[in-house]
């Protein structure tokens, strides 16, 4: 085998499936799945018809939106403090159903079931393979923190989506940049400088910004996101031209793709992310429309108009609002948990408790909501990463490091301020990650197609084990995860850990 050939095999790598038919209908068949389980019984729980939990913020500010034209009351004190794009999708499920469970819900159950979708597609271009692709739909349908965060009124399932689009359209665009420069490769031109090819304008990545950029507009916790995303793409690109045969390919990197990246995810999601205020824009009553104005004019950012300067210090109100959010020691929230209990999911969260229900067949019944992690799952998380670390750093294995990064990115922004009230809910981007470090896993257990027979079966039998766990301890779950009427002795078994009480 030539050079040439040899680097065209490394750009490349192991080829997609070629059941391409296939994995869209396994896809859509688990999307649809996970879809019909999510909008079960949707419209309920509510408070007497009110909102539970953090959706009393969010469903009331959706409405406020659809009757001022996209953007929430002004009232006299201000605690709305996120951006504005989740809202403004909660409000479409409001506009088709009304202000009640089904309307404030159904937006996110929709993202949620979207999610699978893209979470098959995903973890099939990672591994090559259509089974590994359904293997990941189950496991996210099985999450009982993705389930029931698709079911709530709140932000984050929407900040987890846009997340995971994102991250999908940068594995596109790997593949398409390795693509390119395999052609460069074999056509003889890959070296006719020291930097390397030009790669052209990139979709993908273009696309992986826009994302981010909603991401950022859903919450503000999508601009780590925007970082990590950023380097390592810019890592991907350096890395495939020294496959190619670069003379220097991290200073090809610099020269040639270090600007665009910055314009594509840099550049591209602050211009998004000033798009989904457009509403914000056009009013004249918003929240701090007009504070640039009152507040007069003393700052670096002089030069902007108004409206972006008004926004600006907005802003600054709210970052200082999330940066004091605590409570105090002796009067902490019951749920409140910190970043190191995140991955077991050691302190979830209780949404909804109603201890005098009926229908259990005994006369005191329970209903209550509670976001928690299915343990099959969550439990493994520590085990998964202690492992794609070694396959990062000890094989240099870019999946594991791509699902790596994004999983950590998910959680370690969040020990910077741990005086900061935070909640399980936070971790929402992190599940998506979580089951696909499993799935890689769950690959390397079932065993490539050259393996011998009774390596494969064995391997295929250890995966149907797991998988099988993974559904039973769903299953165990869904009255808790759904507020079904259950007895007294039901929802104590429910709570494993004395953390979960």
């Amino acid at each position: 085998m030539s050079e040439a050939e040899l680097a065209e095999r490394q750009l490349l790598g192991k080829p997609m499936p070629t059941d391409r038919l296939r994995g869209w209908l396994v896809a859509g068949f688990f999307a649809l799945v996970g879809g019909f389980i999510r909008l079960q019984n949707l419209g309920y729980p509510t408070d007497k018809g009110a909102p539970v939990f953090d959706e009393k913020h969010y469903a009331p500010q959706a409405w406020e939106m659809l009757r001022n034209g996209g953007y929430e009351d002004n009232p006299a004190y201000e605690l709305t403090v996120h951006p504005p794009l989740s809202k403004q999708l909660i409000a479409a499920g409001e506009w088709l159903f009304g202000y009640n469970g089904w309307g404030w819900r159904f937006t996110a159950a929709l993202v949620g079931a979207l999610m699978i979708l893209l979470i098959v597609r995903i973890a099939r271009r990672l591994t090559r393979s259509t089974l590994l692709g359904a293997v990941a739909g189950v496991l996210l349908i099985c999450d009982g923190l993705s389930h029931v965060q698709s079911r709530m009124a709140m932000l984050d399932i929407y900040l987890a989506f846009f997340v995971l689009l994102a991250f999908g359209c940068l594995l596109l665009d790997r593949d398409q940049m390795r693509t390119r420069l395999a052609t460069a490769v074999r056509e003889g031109w890959a070296d006719e400088s020291l930097f390397g090819p030009r790669l052209g304008f990139r979709w993908w990545r273009f696309a992986a910004g826009v994302s981010l950029g909603l991401a950022c507009g859903s919450k503000w916790s999508g601009i780590f996101f925007v970082a990590a995303f950023g380097l390592m793409t810019v890592i991907w690109d350096a890395t495939a031209r020294r496959s190619a045969g670069v003379a220097r390919p991290w200073l090809g990197t610099l020269v040639r793709d270090v600007l665009p990246a910055l314009w594509a995810l840099l550049l591209v999601p602050i211009l998004v992310y000033l798009a989904t205020w457009w509403s914000w824009f056009a009013s004249e009553t918003a929240i701090d429309r007009h504070l640039a104005e009152a507040a007069g004019h003393d700052g670096w950012y002089d030069v902007f108009p108004t409206a972006l300067r008004s926004l600006w210090q907005y802003s600054g109100n709210v970052l200082n609002f999330h940066e004091n959010l605590s409570t105090p020691v002796k009067d902490q929230h019951p749920w409140e948990s910190k970043p190191w209990t995140w991955p077991m999911g050691l302190r979830p969260m209780l949404y909804h408790y109603n201890g005098s229900t009926v229908g259990c067949g005994e006369d005191r019944c329970v209903s209550a909501t509670m976001l928690i992690g299915t343990p099959a799952m969550w439990w493994l998380a520590l085990p998964m990463l202690a492992w794609g670390l070694w396959r990062m750093f000890g094989r240099l294995d870019w999946r594991y490091a791509a699902v790596v990064v994004a999983y950590l990115t998910g959680l370690l922004p969040w020990f910077t301020n741990l005086d900061r009230q935070m909640y399980f809910f936070y971790a929402t981007p992190m599940a998506a990650f979580l089951v696909l470090g499993l799935v890689l896993v769950l690959g390397q257990i079932l065993g490539g197609a050259r393996e011998g027979r009774e390596r494969r079966g064995t391997g295929l039998l250890v995966v149907a084990l797991y998988l099988g766990l993974v559904v039973a301890n769903f299953v165990w779950l869904w009255p808790v995860l759904n507020a079904d009427s259950i007895t007294e002795g039901h929802w104590q078994a429910e709570l494993w850990l004395p953390s979960w009480r």
